[in-house]
C-alpha cells in the first residue's frame, strides 16, 4: 500500500473509453459487509446482519452500521476503465464547515493507485444543539477511474467510510471476476468511532485498515461511531460471522455516552465475552481498552459538543459528568481500564485464548502531547497510522496475541 495520501493521484474525470460491461453488483464481489439490502435505487450494505438491526431502536447506530467502513469491491480484470454509480447519503452539521466529500479509494494489486468522490446524492442535516435532522434528497452520482494498467490484476475500491453508500451500477472496458479465497488470515474487529475511522483521510488509511494492510490480514471492521456499547446483539452479530482473530475495542462510548454504572458493565462485559464464545470458543480474542482521552480519564461522561466552540466553526466536546460520582459506580476511562483488566486476568485462568491490551499502549501521554485530539475525542490522520502501526506490531505482530493465522 502506498504509505503517501499526497502522492495518490485523483482520478480523472472523464468518460471511460469504448464500450463499457455492466456487471451486476453481488455478494461474491464485495468483503466487510455482514449483509446487502436492496433498496429502489441500489444496494446498501450493511455491517450488521437484518436480525440485529430489528433489536436496534437507536439512530446513531443505525446510521454508523450503515457506513461502510471497511466495506469494498473486490475483483479481478483486465479493465483499464471503472465506472461505479453510486446513491451517498452524507452527514452535514449546522454551525460547522462541510466535512470533506467522502473518498473512494482504488487498490491494483494492493497498492492505494487512485482517488475520487462521488457528487450528488442525499444531505442528511444535523443540528446538535437542537437535537434535529433534516434529510435533503439528491441524485445518483459517478465515480471514474480511468488509465488503469492493461493486465489482469485485483482490483479492491474501498467504499468512503463515513457516507451512507447504496451501489448502483458497475461498469468496466473488460470483464469481471470474483476473487477467489486467498486463505488469509480473518480478523473480525469492534470499536467505537476511532475504529470506524473518525476523522481518518479515506477508508483504506483508518487505523484497522492499516493494521490489516500491515499484517496481511482480511479486515471486517465493526466499528460504529458512538455505538460500541456492549449490544447483546453486536455480540451475536460478532458471534455468527467467520473469524480466525476477534479484538474488541471497548470503554469509551459507554463512558461518554454515560450508559451504564460499574454494577452493570462487569456483568455486561462478561454476557458479551460469553456470547461471542458460543460461536468462537477458542479463536484468539483480544480486549482493548481505550486510548488516551483526557477529557474522559477521570471525568465521567455524558459528553457533548462544546457549544461556545462551535460559534467560531469548530467541533470540539467536552466532559459534563462529576469525578466525585466515581465513588458512586459513575464510569471513567481509569475505572474502565482497571474492570477490563481484573475481568480478563480472571477469565484467561480457564480461556488461554483471551488476552487484554491497554489502548495507552497504542496512544498514550507522550502521543498526545506529540499529536493532541483536535475535537479532544478523535485522532487525526496522521494519528490513525501511528495507532496501525502499532496494533499491527503488538497485537497482529508475530508475538502478538493475534499473531497472524488460521485457527
Amino acid at each position: 500500500m502506498n504509505d503517501r495520501l499526497d502522492d495518490v493521484p485523483d482520478a480523472p474525470a472523464t468518460q471511460g473509453a469504448g464500450d463499457l460491461i455492466t456487471t451486476p453488483i453481488t455478494a461474491d464481489l464485495l468483503r466487510g459487509a455482514l449483509d446487502l439490502e436492496q433498496r429502489e435505487r441500489g444496494l446498501l450494505p450493511h455491517r450488521l446482519p437484518a436480525s440485529a438491526r430489528a433489536q436496534n431502536s437507536d439512530g446513531q447506530l443505525a446510521m454508523a452500521e450503515a457506513q461502510p467502513s471497511g466495506v469494498r469491491l473486490v475483483f479481478r480484470t483486465g479493465a483499464t476503465a471503472i465506472e461505479l454509480d453510486a446513491l451517498r447519503t452524507k452527514n452535514a452539521y449546522v454551525g460547522v464547515p462541510p466535512r470533506p466529500d467522502g473518498r473512494y479509494d482504488l487498490l491494483v494489486d494492493g497498492r492505494l493507485t487512485a482517488q475520487a468522490s462521488v457528487t450528488g446524492g442525499n444531505v442528511l442535516l444535523i443540528d446538535m444543539s437542537a437535537g434535529t435532522t433534516q434529510a435533503q434528497q439528491g441524485p445518483v452520482g459517478t465515480v471514474r477511474f480511468t488509465g488503469l494498467p492493461a493486465r489482469d490484476k485485483e482490483v479492491a475500491i474501498w467504499l468512503p467510510h463515513t457516507e451512507i453508500t447504496e451501489l448502483v451500477a458497475l461498469r468496466t472496458d473488460a470483464p469481471v471476476e470474483p476473487v477467489a479465497d486467498s486463505g488469509r488470515t480473518r480478523w473480525l474487529h469492534h470499536g467505537s468511532s476511532i475504529s470506524h475511522g473518525s476523522n481518518a483521510d479515506s477508508p483504506s488509511t483508518t487505523w484497522p485498515a492499516l493494521a490489516a494492510s500491515i499484517a496481511g490480514v482480511e479486515l471486517t471492521n465493526l466499528g460504529f461511531g458512538g455505538s460500541a456499547l456492549l449490544d447483546p446483539f453486536t455480540a451475536r452479530a460478532v458471534r455468527d460471522t467467520p473469524a480466525d482473530l476477534i479484538s474488541l475495542k471497548i470503554g469509551i462510548n459507554v463512558v461518554n455516552a454515560d450508559l451504564m454504572r460499574l454494577r452493570a458493565f462487569g456483568p455486561a462485559v462478561h454476557g458479551f465475552l460469553d456470547t461471542i464464545r458460543e460461536g468462537h470458543p477458542t479463536t484468539p480474542l483480544l480486549v482493548v481498552s481505550a486510548l488516551l482521552c483526557p477529557i474522559h480519564e477521570d471525568t465521567p461522561g455524558p459528553c457533548a459538543p462544546d457549544l461556545e466552540n462551535m460559534k467560531d466553526g469548530q467541533l470540539q466536546f467536552r466532559a459534563l459528568g462529576d469525578p466525585a460520582e466515581v465513588g458512586a459506580g459513575k464510569l471513567t476511562l481509569n475505572v474502565i481500564r482497571e474492570e477490563l483488566a481484573r475481568i480478563v486476568r480472571e477469565r484467561a485462568a480457564d480461556d488461554p485464548n483471551l488476552h487484554y491490551l491497554d489502548g495507552r499502549e497504542l496512544y498514550g501521554e507522550a502521543d498526545f502531547a506529540e499529536l493532541p485530539l483536535p475535537d479532544q475525542l478523535h485522532p487525526d490522520a496522521v494519528t490513525h497510522r501511528r495507532i496501525g502501526e502499532r496494533f499491527a506490531a503488538l497485537a497482529l505482530g508475530p508475538e502478538g496475541p493475534l499473531a497472524a493465522r488460521r485457527t
